[in-house]
């Protein structure tokens, strides 16, 4: 049964594939080729990344979808523990297990017949800019970024959102998941947290939770395997480790960051474009929301993707 939120092109082919990061975690993903794709020529290729809680065939596909039809292999994949990947305990997240997830699409992309291994580059969606900048910081087989939406789940986790987060507080959370670690493992099943986009949606629902519903628990993005949910428990790691300070590394290797003008996350953006070395390039959509560029194929700027990776992966 085909649960993508989209209809794939008649000119591209998919295929359902899978391969192993370093922690031997079997990762699902998806392979998108152009219909006329040819192995024995060698083509760039493009990792996608899944919002944080989202799913291969949410946006990712999308993406893939589009951008093969423009002479890219695209490979689309659920995280570790999440979707139709393996590991559990199910729906752990970790900043180090979803960087690594990166660099294992970077294997087997450069090992697939008709890739060029020296022209991949990789495009995060939301949580995945992170995990996709993080990545390239050391992985110098990226030859260069993207995102769209970014969100820094390390930086959210230990600041809060715009840094609400005041310090009673971050010690309250910490005591309240330290707590849970040892119901977790009394009971062998992790407590999940809460849907990050609620089922009902109503006066009191704040706007960012309403926009975040409306794709994933809507028809627009609904897919079973996307709760926007993980283990309680996860944002310990991500409050102890920063993801992205050595954002200098990637230079001088190019990032583009793409932003809605309305997103509630620009900050994001804006700040990872102030501390990143050249080049760089952030790109805002006029109009545009956090989410609608998950889906939004008449908003989404893949004529500027196309240019930027044509450009940087020559």
């Amino acid at each position: 049964m085909d649960d993508h939120i989209f209809t794939l092109s008649d000119n591209v082919t998919r295929q359902a594939v899978s391969y192993r990061n370093r922690f031997g975690v079997e990762l699902a993903g998806d392979l998108y080729l152009p219909a006329d794709f040819d192995q024995s020529q060698r083509y760039p290729a493009l990792i996608i990344g899944a919002p944080y809680g989202g799913v291969k065939e949410q946006g990712p596909g999308i993406y893939a979808n589009e951008l093969a039809q423009r002479g890219y292999v695209a490979l689309a994949f659920d995280p570790s523990y999440n979707g139709d990947s393996a590991g559990t305990p199910r729906r752990v997240s970790s900043p180090e297990v979803f960087v690594e997830d990166f660099h294992a699409g970077v294997d087997f992309l450069g090992t697939h017949a008709g890739v060029d291994r020296d022209k991949i580059g990789i495009i995060g969606i939301c949580g995945s800019g992170g995990f996709g900048l993080s990545a390239a910081q050391v992985d110098p087989r990226i030859k260069a970024v993207a995102t769209v939406s970014l969100y820094d789940i390390s930086r959210l986790h230990a600041e809060g959102f715009a840094g609400s987060l005041d310090e009673e507080t971050r010690k309250a959370n910490l005591a309240m998941m330290a707590e849970q670690r040892w119901e977790d493992f009394a009971s062998g099943r992790p407590k999940l947290s809460p849907r990050g986009s609620p089922l009902q949606i109503d006066a009191d629902t704040p706007a960012i939770g309403c926009e975040f519903g409306e794709f994933y628990s809507r028809p627009r993005g609904y897919h079973p395997n996307s709760t926007t949910q993980f283990t309680l428990s996860s944002a310990m790691a991500f409050m102890n480790f920063p993801m992205l300070d050595k954002l200098s590394w990637i230079s001088p290797r190019p990032i583009l960051l793409v932003m809605g003008e309305q997103a509630h996350s620009r900050y994001f953006s804006e700040d990872i474009y102030e501390a990143a070395a050249e080049p760089k390039e952030l790109y805002v959509v006029p109009g545009a929301n956090h989410v609608d560029l998950y889906d939004r194929t008449d908003v989404i700027p893949f004529d500027k993707l196309e240019t930027f990776f044509g450009d940087a992966l020559k």
